[in-house]
Parts: C-alpha cells; sequence; structure tokens
C-alpha cells in the first residue's frame, strides 16, 4: 500500500484529512502516533522534524499541512468526490473558507485548549476569555454565509467541508454555537451527519477523555 497517514484519530488535523480519505474511499493505512507505537513516532519525526501531524506518505514523497495534503490527493489519487472545483474561483472560494474554519474557528478554539492544558486557573481563564470572543464573531459571520447552502462553499461537499467538520466539532465543545445561529447549528449537525465525517469522530470516541475542557456528553 503506498498511501500512509501518520497522526491521531483525536486531532482535529488528522481528521481533516481523514475525512478527505474517507469521502473517496482512498485506501491507505493509518499509522497512529502514541506512546504505545514508538516505531510510528520515531519514523514520523525522521520524515518530519517539525513535529506536526498529520503527515501522509506516499511511496518517497512526504507531504504537509492538511490543506496541500488535500489539495495533492485530488491531484494523484483523484476519486468520485471533487474536494476542489475545477473552476479557479470557485476553488479560491473554497481555499478561503478552508482557511477561515482553520485559523478563525479551529485556532481560536485553541487558545482555550491551550490555557486549560497549562493546569493554571488564571491561564485557563483568559485563554477561554479569547476563545469566545473569537469564536462569537467568527460564528457570527458564518451564519450570515449559510444561508441557502447545504454545504460551507455552495451545493457540494468540499476542502471547506473538510476544514469545517473538526473545526465545528470542537468549537462547539469549547464554547456552543448559540441558537442566534441556527444555520450555523444546522450545518454542524449535516457534517455530523455525513457518513465521512462520522466515521472521523467515531476514530476519535475512545480518546475523549483526553478534551481537557471535559468532552461533553453528545455527539
Amino acid at each position: 500500500m503506498s498511501l500512509a497517514v501518520y497522526g491521531h484519530y483525536f486531532s482535529s488535523y488528522t481528521q481533516k484529512v481523514l475525512i478527505a480519505l474517507y469521502e473517496n474511499g482512498t485506501p491507505f493505512e493509518f499509522r497512529s502516533i502514541s506512546p504505545e507505537t514508538p516505531e510510528h513516532s520515531a519514523e514520523w519525526l525522521r520524515r518530519w522534524p517539525l513535529r506536526k501531524f498529520p503527515l501522509l506518505v506516499d511511496g518517497e514523497r512526504n507531504v504537509v499541512e492538511t490543506s496541500i495534503i488535500i489539495e495533492y490527493l485530488q491531484l494523484k489519487h483523484p476519486g468520485p468526490v471533487r474536494l476542489l472545483p475545477e473552476d479557479p474561483l470557485a476553488a479560491l472560494d473554497v481555499r478561503f473558507l478552508d482557511r477561515f474554519f482553520d485559523l478563525h474557528v479551529m485556532n481560536a478554539a485553541q487558545h482555550a485548549v491551550d490555557g486549560a492544558l497549562t493546569g493554571d486557573p488564571v491561564k485557563r481563564q483568559d485563554g477561554m476569555k479569547m476563545a469566545v470572543e473569537k469564536l462569537e464573531r467568527a460564528y457570527g459571520w458564518i451564519e450570515g454565509q449559510l444561508g441557502g447552502r447545504a454545504w460551507a462553499a455552495g451545493n457540494d461537499f468540499t476542502l471547506a467541508d473538510c476544514a469545517a467538520a473538526p473545526s465545528l466539532f470542537y468549537a462547539d465543545w469549547t464554547h456552543r454555537i448559540p441558537e442566534s445561529c441556527p444555520q450555523l447549528r444546522a450545518y454542524r449537525a449535516r457534517l455530523l451527519a455525513r457518513p465521512s465525517v462520522a466515521r472521523a469522530v467515531d476514530g476519535g470516541r475512545p480518546y475523549r477523555p483526553l478534551f481537557p475542557l471535559g468532552a461533553p456528553d453528545r455527539d
């Protein structure tokens, strides 16, 4: 098997790539990064010493950064679901939304996670405050974009939705999407009902006790 993914099932960015692979039924080997698999960790660090995952390995080629990985898969291992449109301007819109969910939703929630991981109550409080402020702005913006759309960029499931699914999954755990954003709440529910997303979520289910803010008893 030529394709391998190094990552962790509970990692939001690993899930983003897994969703793309599941969407197209692309065969691959998953190599978990954990204390139980030191051989995977050693090989991962040899291939990518910057210590970030996921990492896609295709033969001797190493591909990093989730958006690049998904674009690479479309170029080299295309499947029935095209995750980037052929039209350049439409593709640009999808790339923007992909960056929006990574930078303004997932990274915003990460402030709260990082604060909690320090074990310092003040840093935990400050991290949560920053996360809430950023997420409220992001929620409000995307709520205004979703009217009449089944998916982030329109009627087709794309790279943007691969990014949105784990971002909104964990962001809602961090700071609940308010009832004033019904379009966004419905969109998150559609994402979780999508088989590729549900499979990624199920893969991380055994690790929910690791969520430092306390995983809610839902989803």
